[in-house]
């Protein structure tokens, strides 16, 4: 086997109004375990979901209850071209909502990537195949938050309903 790696960095395509979550898994049985995690953590959920085999056939499986994202999850993995990863493409939901089921779900063994900022997928080709080198998710930091951005975080915490009390808080540079 030659010992040669190419690096490719593969652009995700997230439609407006939709998040991803993007991990590593293993098992054919990945599908269907992540489908009723969506089903059953979210009434009514909206997905596409999408895993790539790496031994056997190694095909992508695909499942979902909007038929245009589970299109566009098999495309995307295709495109990814990794064995043993997975991904979900959701709307009218946001990641928050079933990340813990997923993190439950036995097959599931990493969550890279959980966003509907710009995603890019960094990966390594050897001849052997193809791996997930690291994610790029969204944009680097501009600066570190003033006091005026930490009063507007907690209060946007606040308005969708987090429990946070800045009462019991004590920042770190304080101690």
């Amino acid at each position: 086997m030659s010992s040669e790696v190419r690096f490719e960095v593969i652009e995700v395509k997230i439609p407006e109004g939709c998040n991803v979550i993007f991990g590593i898994s293993h098992f054919i049985k990945t599908v269907e375990d992540i489908y009723e995690a969506f089903v059953n953590t979210v009434p009514g959920a909206r997905f596409g979901l999408a895993f790539a085999e790496a031994s056997g056939p190694c095909l992508i499986r695909h499942e979902g209850t909007d038929e245009e994202l589970r299109k566009l999850a098999a495309e995307t993995l295709l495109r990814i071209g990794c064995g043993h990863t997975f991904i979900v493409f959701m709307r009218g939901m946001y990641p928050i909502n079933v990340m813990e089921r997923l993190k439950s779900v036995p097959e599931v063994c990493t969550i890279l990537a959980a966003t509907a900022n710009p995603l890019q997928i960094i990966v390594a080709e050897t001849s052997q195949g193809r791996g997930v080198v690291a994610v790029i998710d969204g944009y680097k930091p501009r600066g570190i938050e003033t006091e005026r951005d930490i009063k507007e975080r907690r209060e946007f915490l606040r308005k969708i309903g987090s429990s946070f009390s800045a009462a019991t808080y004590i920042p770190l540079f304080l101690k």
